[in-house]
């Protein structure tokens, strides 16, 4: 059983100036798949300067920033297969978009619309906002479709903060014990909230943490689009074609994998954060060095898939379509207030229908306007 431990061994394959790293192998990509990978991280952070604007223009609510981790998002998300699942934390924008979820759903989620949260047809479940819960929602689904015999894994975000709540060891305990089909995809972006990693754990890596669970853990570069898309692919082969020769000691068993992709939030936790007040500039600035996105640009541009016009016209198009997103999103009819009640349960209960008529009472006589002030 591997798990990375050294630094030095966290799988890396474009340095941070977009260039292969000596000895490393480049996962085989069509041309055509590259440029959407690089896309969808452009998108990615046009949408997220969007959406924070958004909300401090009082068009939004608050918005998880997602700045700095469309590389992890984007490269993992671009791994599944189409009968795969993808289960997110609350920050998984770009990983829900490469699935199918449109931009202005997700803007409508954020807006307070829980209608833009429900993925039907799609093999994305609902943003989970409590820390962890996701993991196991994403481990039971793994166990049924494991007992139905179907070919299915299942990709699993969280933060670096969830490894400290118990749903995570729960979790990954269990999919470790039932050979689940199952990929958890720690998104170490170094603070969780203002809580800084080294705080959380003792641990010298989280990839590691996979040992006690009993299967394979791997630390990547989390700004590496390509060592992303790799690892994944890996873990996904894992999940789906038992190894014959049980070299982890599975014995031939399917087996998850914990991937710790490290990386850093350029932004916010949220934006009605102020990470001024925990970290400082320069530190900002050391990870912008490492930014994903000119990576992968200068890598696409030495191999002549991108030029100076395929960049602009991506641009023009990327700004178009969250553009219209943002048309969608804020041109759509507003739930009505009493339907917040609808989401709790799968039936509301004689309780939330008194909740409901108490707000209903409330809107009539005061109006909708003064009861929001």
């Amino acid at each position: 059983m591997s798990v990375s431990l050294d630094p030095r061994d966290r799988v890396q394959i474009l340095d941070e100036e977009g260039t292969v790293r000596e000895g490393a192998t480049v996962p085989d990509i069509e041309d055509d798949s590259l440029v959407e990978m690089y896309r969808e991280m452009r998108l990615a952070r046009h949408f997220d300067g969007r959406a924070v604007s958004l909300q401090r223009q009082g068009r939004m609510g608050t918005y998880p920033p997602l700045s700095g981790q469309e590389a992890a998002q984007v490269g993992s998300a671009m791994a599944l297969e189409d009968d795969d699942w993808l289960f997110p934390s609350y920050r998984e924008h770009a990983a829900a978009h490469v699935r199918g979820v449109g931009l202005d759903r997700t803007l409508r989620y954020w807006m307070g619309d829980e209608r833009g949260n429900a993925h039907r047809g799609l093999n994305v479940f609902p943003v989970a906002v409590p820390i962890a819960t996701q993991v196991l929602h994403a481990t039971g689904a793994a166990w049924a479709s494991d007992l139905h015999g179907d070919d299915a894994a299942f990709l699993c975000y969280f933060g670096d903060g969830a490894t400290s709540e118990g749903d995570f060891h729960e979790g990954l305990n269990f999919a470790g014990v039932f050979d689940l089909p199952a990929i958890f995809f720690c998104n170490n972006n170094q603070w969780a909230i203002s809580v800084p990693r080294e705080r959380q754990t003792a641990s010298e890596t989280l990839a590691q943490k996979a040992r006690a669970y009993g299967f394979e853990g791997v630390q990547v570069d989390g700004m590496d689009p390509l060592a992303v898309y790799q690892v994944t692919s890996e873990a996904l082969s894992k999940a789906k074609s038992p190894d014959s020769a049980g070299d982890d000691g599975s014995g031939g068993a399917i087996r998850p994998t914990l991937i710790e992709a490290v990386q850093y939030r350029f932004g916010a936790h949220t934006t009605a954060d102020d990470p001024s007040v925990y970290r400082d500039d320069d530190e900002v600035e050391r990870w912008k060095r490492k930014d994903p996105i000119p990576r992968l640009e200068t890598y696409l541009r030495d191999r002549g898939i991108l030029d100076d016009e395929s960049v602009a016209t991506i641009g023009r198009s990327i700004e178009d379509e969250v553009a219209e997103a943002i048309e969608a999103a804020e041109g759509t009819e507003r739930p009505a207030p009493t339907e917040m009640f609808d989401s709790v349960l799968a039936e509301r209960t004689e309780r939330l229908d008194e909740q409901a008529a108490h707000l209903e009472r409330l809107r009539a006589r005061y109006g909708d306007e003064e009861l929001l002030e």
